[in-house]
């Protein structure tokens, strides 16, 4: 059962902020505790986790609050739309100019779950998840039909062999990357 004053973070669409794409925001290892722990086992209690890291578990609900707040955690039920039967692609999209404008329209949409800015061949790359081939097809003219959309390449998920969320809080250290 969820409190009334811990709601899940829905990633702002409009106005200045940009989510996880602001610039980084300052953890300490307590945190980094903290998310890994949710990471592990999303619905373990602040109690267990305060715990195990040596803190109260006001301490660890006021950081839970914070991260949760600053756009750096989120705690969702992770799955494969394919598995569940939905068709999914990702979509390399071009613009005319910044792609801000587009972005934002996109970033609306609820079958957009990723929207992101990139340098390289495209200027913003798109995940998509639809109902069926004829609703992923409706999204790809959509998306074309954007004023600022110039092209727009797609790629068909056919079957997703690596789907993570536990890489922890920070990067692999090195000797864990050369196994």
């Amino acid at each position: 059962m969820r409190s009334q004053d811990v709601q899940p973070l829905r990633i702002p669409t409009s106005g200045s902020e940009r989510g996880p794409v602001a610039p980084a925001r300052r953890t300490d290892e307590l945190d980094r505790s903290i998310i890994e722990a949710l990471q592990a086992n999303g619905r373990e209690s602040f109690r267990a986790i305060a715990s195990r890291v040596g803190v109260s578990e006001a301490t660890v609900r006021a950081r839970y609050g914070r991260l949760t707040a600053e756009g750096i955690l989120q705690v969702v039920a992770v799955t494969n739309p394919l598995g569940l039967g939905y068709e999914q692609a990702l979509v390399g999209v071009k613009t005319s100019g910044s792609p801000e404008h587009a972005a934002d329209a996109i970033a609306r949409w609820p079958e957009a779950d990723y929207v992101i800015a990139t340098a390289g061949q495209f200027d913003l790359v798109v995940e998509l998840v639809a109902a069926d081939r004829r609703h992923l097809l409706e999204l790809t003219s959509r998306l074309r039909s954007l004023p600022d959309v110039v092209s727009t390449e797609t790629f068909v998920y056919l079957e997703m062999w690596k789907q993570l969320y536990d890489w922890g809080s920070g990067m692999p250290k090195e000797e864990e990357t050369t196994r």
